[in-house]
């Protein structure tokens, strides 16, 4: 990637923008007002200032597109085809428990197909980007996913569902062949940094279910634009929207649906 295009650069201005709400409130946990969405789901008052932020920002310089927000729901322009869709503090558990690894995820879709995407971890300044064709980068520098190694070599990151979500024990079967079968295994809380984490060779693969479109499309064009594949979980190709995903370094693709489903 050469000099980032100006919508990526829009992309990045507004998630450094939403970061520095968010990094903002993370000083200053203990007087932030948060609500309940719903049984062990929170959104707190650094969530939808975030998002007031990004969005504002995106909507500026492209009046017409559309918009797809986690807190702020679907917003219609006039540009049905390009759609930005947020997630303006993506590991809100994380964030409200005081662990800085959090993030904001931001990308912009056409005709359901994500073409560019930004992940943002604002405590570690660590930025990812991609856009389609030109590759991903992080900081400024091209990242890659890992390159082939056995399955007992392998680092796998996945998401668990939590308190009130369906699938516990579905789940809990799921994680028995690949506790026997790699190095290991980390739950870290925040899908779209997870996903990043693949594009970057910190992850061999990722796995998670019942997600929502604002978790995962940023992480998806970083993936392919990394050399990377991004599937349903039954291996089968789409655009969004993903309710369960899987990533991986494109090698260890098939052998991680064999592992998890078998």
């Amino acid at each position: 990637m050469t000099t980032p295009s100006p919508v990526l650069q829009t992309m990045m201005s507004a998630a450094q923008a939403g970061g520095d709400v968010l990094r903002n409130a993370f000083a200053r946990l203990g007087t932030l007002t948060i609500q309940h969405k719903k049984s062990s789901d929170f959104v707190s008052e650094a969530d939808l200032d975030a998002e007031k932020v990004i969005f504002r920002i995106l909507k500026d310089a492209y009046p017409a597109y559309s918009a797809h927000l986690e807190e702020g729901g679907i917003v219609e322009g006039a540009d049905k085809d390009h759609q930005w869709i947020v997630d303006p503090l993506d590991g809100t558990t994380n964030f409200l428990h005081g662990l800085p690894h959090f993030s904001v995820s931001i990308a912009l879709a056409y005709r359901g197909k994500p073409i560019a995407g930004v992940v943002f971890n604002p405590v570690s300044n660590e930025m990812f980007v991609a856009e389609e064709g030109h590759g991903a980068l992080l900081n400024g520098n091209p990242i890659k996913v890992s390159g082939h190694k056995p399955l007992a070599e392998c680092l796998f990151g996945t998401g668990l569902p939590f308190k009130d979500k369906k699938g516990h024990e579905a789940m809990a079967q799921e994680l028995i062949a690949p506790m026997k079968s790699l190095a290991g295994i980390r739950r870290l809380g925040s899908a779209a940094l997870d996903l990043a984490f693949v594009a970057s060779g910190r992850f061999d693969v990722f796995w998670e279910h019942d997600l929502s479109p604002w978790d995962v499309a940023a992480g998806i064009i970083l993936i392919r634009e990394a050399g990377g594949c991004v599937t349903s979980f039954d291996g089968t190709q789409t655009d969004l929207p993903y309710r369960s995903i899987l990533a991986s370094n494109t090698t260890l693709h098939e052998e991680a649906i064999a592992l998890l489903t078998g």
